[in-house]
């Protein structure tokens, strides 16, 4: 495995970057700073080497901006309405960072943190941090580890594994935003993409809060049942698409979790990249980057609106205050593992 340096963050503390390599010579290069995915590199139909997710050539640039590139979010992704709880009969108030609502665990989560390399191989890595309750301001102290692993099958295995001494979430997943054109290939919305979900949560209003109701896609924009392109119901006359300014929406996948089960499938047709992705979850949340600004990402990329997807395997957005959906909360002692799988080929 080759280490190089990735920069410092505004704290002084240096980054580190981790190059992994297959026999197929599919890699994939991660940065103990947010323990973030930072580049998917797969050979496309043509023999060239494409960079599948959007990123930044160095920590600072990841510190400075505000899409979660490919980052590890916890202790608990997606929303929290009010940013407050009810664990173990407390009441838990956490920062408010969208509107009055949490988003990705507020201004200090996981992402902002230079984790520990806790062990590697040629294949594998593990990061590791402790979150203390002072940190986010969720009870209990939780240690929770990241292992990415390239197989030489070319799939990227994404575990988590957690242990808290009090009843807290445990929520995490990985902010990647996918394009199988390449990361500098522009807009997303003529890749083609299924998920393998029959019902989502709506949201209530444009802070996107769901209402608690559990809807059917079948006869809506919703539907990616069936392989179609990104955008070909976007911009559609549907009240949910406009809430959020395009797909923004948590996908049900079952109603616990623990089952490892095929989420989604995506395939560009011009690079014919194509993408497995499975997750032992009960939902994906599906974002077709509908407020990326312009800026320069890798080695001077244009980034813009919707040239990026993200398919976050998670619990549902603010579960903990809704009782009829499944619980991310983890008793102290307890302790959580999880797995997501994003696998690469080539048709």
């Amino acid at each position: 495995m080759e280490t190089l340096a990735f920069g410092t963050s505004q704290r002084e503390e240096p980054a580190s970057l981790y190059l992994l390599e297959n026999k197929n010579h599919t890699m994939i290069k991660v940065s103990d700073y947010g323990a973030t995915l930072v580049s998917v590199l797969v050979l496309d139909k043509n023999g060239v080497l494409q960079d599948v997710v959007l990123g930044y050539d160095n920590a600072g640039q990841y510190e400075s901006h505000s899409c979660y590139f490919g980052a590890t979010i916890g202790r608990n992704c997606n929303r929290i309405e009010k940013a407050q709880m009810m664990i173990d009969g407390k009441l838990c108030k956490i920062a408010a960072n969208e509107d009055q609502n949490n988003l990705h665990s507020g201004p200090n989560g996981f992402d902002r943190k230079v984790w520990e390399v806790k062990q590697q191989t040629d294949h594998s890595i593990t990061f590791f941090h402790l979150s203390t309750e002072e940190e986010q301001g969720f009870p209990g102290n939780l240690k929770v580890e990241v292992t990415y692993t390239l197989t030489d099958q070319d799939a990227i295995e994404i575990s988590y594994r957690g242990e808290t001494d009090k009843a807290t979430i445990m929520n995490c997943t990985n902010h990647s935003y996918f394009n199988l054109g390449g990361h500098d290939s522009g807009s997303v919305m003529e890749q083609k993409l299924q998920i393998l979900a029959q019902y989502y949560t709506p949201v209530g209003d444009s802070k996107s809060i769901p209402t608690g109701e559990i809807s059917p896609v079948e006869g809506t924009p919703m539907d990616f049942r069936i392989m179609k392109p990104i955008g070909r119901d976007i911009e559609d006359d549907f009240e949910q698409l406009k809430l959020t300014s395009g797909y923004d929406h948590n996908y049900i996948l079952s109603d616990r979790a623990g089952e490892m089960k095929i989420m989604a499938h995506a395939y560009c047709e011009q690079t014919g990249i194509a993408m497995e992705a499975s997750t032992d979850c009960c939902a994906v949340q599906l974002y077709t980057g509908n407020f990326i600004e312009e800026q320069t990402g890798k080695g001077g990329a244009a980034y813009g609106r919707r040239c990026g997807f993200c398919l976050e395997s998670q619990f549902y957005p603010n579960a903990v205050n809704q009782a009829n959906f499944p619980s991310p909360i983890v008793k102290a002692g307890d302790v959580f593992t999880t797995k997501t799988i994003y696998r690469f080929f080539v048709k």
